[in-house]
């Protein structure tokens, strides 16, 4: 399985690169993994909606245009669907059992993702009503995909 991750921006918190690097590395024995940072559109301190939907659309711009239209793509937004970490486990199963290869994870920016992104997405997935930092995102998710693998080995989960 091959798995990508495009989020905007790049990790700034060490904390958060020694917990990515500690997944990428639980990873290597499960799939293929890569991840395609795009850069974060600048906006002034206070944005406006209007400002906000202009930052939107630049970095769904840039996310568009990373995208790989034959892969599942899944786009993390907080209206989206949500999944216990089991059902989920047997979604990314199924879909490797339909002869799907390749699953992309969308993370957006501080305002979230375009509304281009989410309707190029084959999926959008809520992990939670709360707003997470996007860089604290990456991590979770991370050890989300990580967990389920586990689950789909049957292998037990050692926290």
């Amino acid at each position: 399985m091959n798995i990508t991750i495009i989020a905007v921006g790049k990790i700034k918190e060490n904390y958060l690169r020694e917990g990515i690097r500690e997944y990428e590395k639980r990873l290597k024995s499960y799939c293929s993994l890569r991840i395609v940072e795009v850069d974060e559109e600048k906006a002034p301190d206070n944005p406006g909606p209007a400002e906000k939907e202009r930052v939107m659309k630049k970095e769904g711009e840039r996310i568009l245009g990373r995208m790989n239209r034959s892969s599942f793509n899944i786009a993390l937004c907080v209206e989206g669907d949500r999944f216990s970490s089991e059902k989920m486990a047997s979604r990314i199963g199924e879909l490797a059992l339909s002869g799907v290869s390749d699953i992309t994870f969308i993370i957006g920016g501080s305002w979230g993702l375009s509304e281009e992104v989410k309707k190029a997405s084959d999926l959008k997935l809520s992990f939670s009503d709360f707003t997470l930092p996007h860089q604290l995102m990456r991590l979770v998710l991370l050890e989300q995909i990580y967990r389920w693998f586990k689950i789909i080995r049957g292998e037990p989960y050692h926290k």
